[in-house]
């Protein structure tokens, strides 16, 4: 019996070690999103035998979408990887027994046509669907005029704001950079690509909020994500030569002319783009987003010309940009503002300002993967710019609203009214100041980052070195002549200046950073980090007098244009003169979890901050070195919870410390500006403020129904405001840095889109509540003591539009209103209610020939502001009519007209706790243009070039959809 037993078990040891000696081979690879390209965490990775697609392995990717399937044996197999939200993917495989380490590289993964749903949806395209935090924009649902570029789809995107300066907001968070196909254009700057996209070249847009390159490959959350806008190219874009070609000449001597050449084939892009205008690029707006007040902000010219590309392989993406951008503004503007003091300060300013600047950028991204466990990426780039200016100002202080005397109190700030008897402003003025200047600076920077990753495991073990250098080196000089006069009550004489400034400054910085990525179960992680940054810089603003001394023997005369005089040197005023230089340590430890489930995933952390900072100071008769060490701290938390692939809620919450300048420590005082003083103050401790956020969103797929619901909350405790101190006799103000406590925002948002059952209806609602409780020190005149004072605004927004769309015409209203409530503790006679409003019309249509219509009205009103001038109506009318022609209409001629009614104006207003403040500004707001395009498609082959006429881009890009159409695959 035992010889029986001993015999079983020897055989069965025998069985077990021959099939231990088959499965000798290894599967691996990544499961990647291919529209995105981000990593697909926690894909089914499944291995089946041929023929009869057996279960063989199988296992889930990880965070980073690596797979490693347990050993298998040699033999033929198919691969299927499925993955929520996209299409199953069946990949073959042989398996030999001499290749024991398979690797299948980057699998990625196409976007299923209707997520979640095994059916087909035929409809009109859904304005906007949802993705957890992805947001996906069909561009086909928002039609655009004739030739418009990426900023005109931008403003129709429901919860889109642009700005005046171009700065975009989506849903509250601003755009950090542009993409196109998941790569970056032109190193992701959103203005070149707002002004230089073409619609007609787009099919979607998405606008997520993408990881620093440390947090995709390594998963450990550095809180340095951004939010981008990710366009999709038309589908067969990449499979040759297209672009767009315009120039346009208009009455007012406008004019604008564009071009842009694109080759795209499969994974590599490039791009040539080139533009000029005199129109401050302001585009034909269509309506959407609401109507608004719209600042011109003074006259801009501008070049740009640049060359941008992208190429990837399996193991290598590269890609870069270079620009040369200028730029020509001339900006005249009148202002006036209310400083909250005891009794009120008043005052008024006239300026003029040209400023020429010229720029040269060139960056390149290399991501080099040389094996399945190591990752590369290098990012150098480099800048160079060069700007001229010129200006005059003319301002005034008074003891009393100027308005109250005259209706037009800027006319009388130039020095020939100053004593005579047309001064009506002499009882009154406290101070009046002319000053006229002209700067000339220079500028070189430089940058480089290099990260190297390797993985340990495929469990997510791996670790990371980073490290970064920077360079900065500048040179200025400025010619300024000023003349400030104060009032007969305050004793003091005229002030007059004329100087010569330099202000050469060298700056550099380099980082060192280490992480490691350690799993301790099942989709957990533990993730530890050390930074180690070093930043120097070096300040030397030597300041001359153009005044000649006789007692120096100078017999010169300087007037403002002039050369500088022979001997000028020895007229440097060393009050005004300083020399800094800086040497800024800081170590950053940060620890934290990364915790993975299939419908949470959590983040949390802290990190210790140890910073030592010296400073070597000398102005005048100060000679001194100051030395600062402080410990910062910054917790941070990130939690997602799915409810679907298209329904999620995530919490943010940041602190982070901030710490005063090493010059506000500093005992001194800076009369540079004899009306506007500085002092230092040792006493500043540091800040720290809070930041928490909270989303959700949803969306129903059937309905074409979203919602998505943002709040934000912000809190600073020992914020840094400047305590301002008041002289009721020469106008002028001391100003020192304090802390103060009490400063908080919040924030509320709630979007709305949906389809009716009449699917060419739609309907979008964007609201938002914003609260500001700001806090600073007003000066007591009486109690010689600074009084806290708390200035509250209460925003309440709504923005609802709705459109009508067929396939030949498109019809849309809109309504907006804001409303302010503005409260002042100490000073309540300054409190107010203004709100603006504003209502509208736009549509577009195909019309026979061709030939395509397109015009928008809007009024906008204000009302509540203690300026009676503020409350005002603006209507604005706007309208284009665009012929195509020439073969498959490359070609289109288009008359566009803005502001026909000429009542759009250029004012800009701003409030806080201790003063209010109107700008205008000079502008050409209503003209007429002459336009011209040429668009050119050179395709592949033919299947590509049907599926670009069908797409639209040859003269039919903004058709849209048609209703009762072939079935549209949709992606949510």
């Amino acid at each position: 019996m035992k010889r029986i037993s001993a015999g079983l078990v020897l055989m069965l040891l025998c069985t077990f070690s021959i099939l231990a000696q088959n499965k000798v081979i290894t599967v691996s690879g990544r499961v990647v999103e291919s529209d995105s390209k981000e990593p697909a965490a926690q894909a089914t990775v499944q291995l089946l035998s041929l023929p009869d697609s057996t279960y063989a392995a199988g296992i889930a990717s990880s965070n980073q979408g690596w797979f490693t399937l347990p050993k298998v044996k040699a033999g033929k197999y198919v691969l299927k990887v499925s993955y929520i939200g996209f299409r199953t993917k069946l990949v073959p495989v042989q398996l030999a027994a001499n290749a024991p380490d398979k690797k299948l590289g980057t699998i990625a993964l196409e976007p299923d046509a209707v997520m979640l749903k095994e059916a087909v949806i035929t409809a009109e395209a859904p304005q906007v669907v949802v993705k957890e935090d992805t947001l996906e924009y069909n561009s086909a649902a928002y039609r655009t005029p004739e030739g418009a570029m990426l900023e005109e789809l931008v403003k129709k995107l429901p919860g889109a704001e642009i700005d005046d300066d171009g700065n975009v907001k989506i849903n509250g968070k601003e755009v950090k950079k542009i993409m196109v196909d998941g790569k970056e254009f032109f190193g992701g700057d959103v203005k070149t690509g707002l002004k230089n996209l073409p619609v007609n070249m787009i099919d979607k847009l998405k606008t997520y909020d993408k990881k620093s390159d440390l947090a995709r490959v390594t998963g450990i959350d550095d809180g340095e994500e951004e939010t981008v806008l990710d366009l999709k190219v038309k589908k067969g874009m990449n499979q040759g030569w297209f672009g767009n070609a315009s120039v346009a000449g208009g009455t007012e001597d406008r004019y604008g002319s564009n071009l842009m050449l694109n080759r795209f084939v499969d994974n590599s892009q490039f791009s040539l783009i080139g533009s000029a205008n005199n129109v401050n690029d302001q585009g034909f707006s269509g309506g959407g987003g609401g109507p608004r007040f719209r600042n011109s902000n003074g006259l801009t010219a501008t070049k740009m010309l640049g060359a941008n590309f992208a190429t990837q392989t399996e193991k290598l993406e590269l890609g870069g940009s270079a620009r040369y951008n200028y730029s020509d503004r001339d900006a005249i503007s009148t202002s006036y503002s209310e400083r909250f003091v005891n009794p009120s300060s008043y005052s008024n300013s006239n300026n003029k300002n040209r400023n020429k600047n010229t720029n040269f950028n060139a960056d390149f991204r290399l991501e080099w993967k040389p094996d399945t466990l190591t990752n590369i990426i290098f990012r150098p780039n480099v800048s160079y710019g060069k700007s001229d200016g010129y200006s005059i100002s003319e301002s005034a202080t008074f003891n009393e609203d100027p308005f109250n005397i005259r209706p037009n109190p800027n006319d009388y700030l130039n020095k020939i009214f100053w004593g005579t008897p047309d001064d009506p402003f002499e009882k009154i003025r406290v101070n009046a100041s002319n000053s006229e200047s002209s700067s000339e600076s220079n500028s070189l920077s430089a940058n480089a980052s290099l990260q190297v990753n390797r993985r340990l495991n495929n469990m997510g073990r791996n670790i990371t070195f980073r490290g970064t250098f920077g360079y900065g080196d500048n040179d200025s000089e400025q010619f300024s002549e000023s003349l400030t006069r104060y009032s007969p009550e305050s004793g003091k004489k005229d002030d007059e200046r004329k100087q010569y400034i330099t202000s050469p400054t060298k700056n550099y910085d380099y980082t060192a950073e280490l992480t490691y990525n350690e799993p301790i179960a099942k989709a957990t992680f533990l993730q530890f980090r050390y930074k180690f940054q070093y930043k120097y810089s070096e300040s030397d603003r030597s300041t001359y007098s153009l005044i000649p001394e006789t007692n120096k023997d100078q017999d010169w005369f300087w007037n403002f244009g002039d050369g500088l005089p022979e001997g000028y040197e020895a007229n440097k005023d060393m009050n005004l003169s300083k020399y800094a230089q800086y040497k800024y340590y800081n170590h950053d430890i940060n620890a934290g979890m990364n915790i993975i489930r299939e419908k949470y995933r959590l983040n949390f952390g802290m990190s210790l901050q140890p910073q030592n900072t010296r400073l070597d100071y000398k102005k005048a008769e100060i000679d001194t070195v100051v030395k600062r060490n402080v410990f910062n701290f910054a917790p941070n938390v990130d939690f997602r919870y799915r409810f679907s692939k298209v329904s999620q809620l995530r919490f943010t919450y940041r602190g982070r410390a901030g710490q005063p300048s090493m010059e506000n420590l500093l005992d001194v005082t800076d009369d540079s500006n004899p009306l506007r003083i500085t002092k230092g103050n040792p006493g500043l401790k540091p800040s720290f403020t809070h930041s928490m956020r909270l989303f959700y969103n949803t969306y129903n797929a059937d309905k074409q129904r979203g919602m998505m619901a943002h709040a934000n909350f912000n809190m600073t405790q020992n914020k840094i405001t400047n305590a301002t101190n008041y002289n009721q006799t020469t106008g002028g103000t001391i100003s020192q840095p304090e802390n103060i406590n009490g400063y908080w925002t919040a924030m509320g948002m709630f979007g709305f889109n949906t389809a009716f059952k009449d699917k060419r209806f739609t309907i979008n609602s964007f609201s938002r509540a914003n609260y500001t409780n700001d806090v600073t020190f007003l000066y007591n005149e009486d109690t010689q003591i600074n009084d806290k004072n708390t200035g509250t605004t209460l925003t309440l927004a709504e923005n609802l539009n709705g459109t009508f769309r067929n396939d030949w015409f498109e019809f849309t209203i809109n309504g907006s209103i804001n409303y302010n409530f503005e409260r002042n503790k100490l000073r309540p006679e300054s409190n107010q209610e203004p709100y603006t409003f504003g209502y509208g019309a736009s549509t577009n249509v195909s019309l026979p020939w061709s030939m395509t219509l397109s015009t928008n009205i809007t009024n906008n009103s204000r009302r509540g502001y203690r300026d009676a001038s503020m409350n005002k109506n603006e209507l604005i009318w706007n309208a284009q009519i665009a012929q195509n022609f020439l073969k498959g209409n490359a070609a289109t001629v288009s008359f566009e007209v803005y502001d026909i009614l000429k009542q759009q104006s250029n004012i800009s207003r701003s409030m806080t706790a201790d003063m209010r403040s109107v700008s205008e500004y000079n502008g050409v707001n209503s003209y007429c243009m002459l336009r011209f395009s040429y668009r050119l498609n050179i395709f592949g082959n033919k299947e590509a070039r049907g599926n670009m006429r069908q797409g639209g881009f040859d003269g039919g890009g903004h058709r849209g959809p048609r209703g009762g159409g072939p079935t549209r695959m949709m992606h949510f």
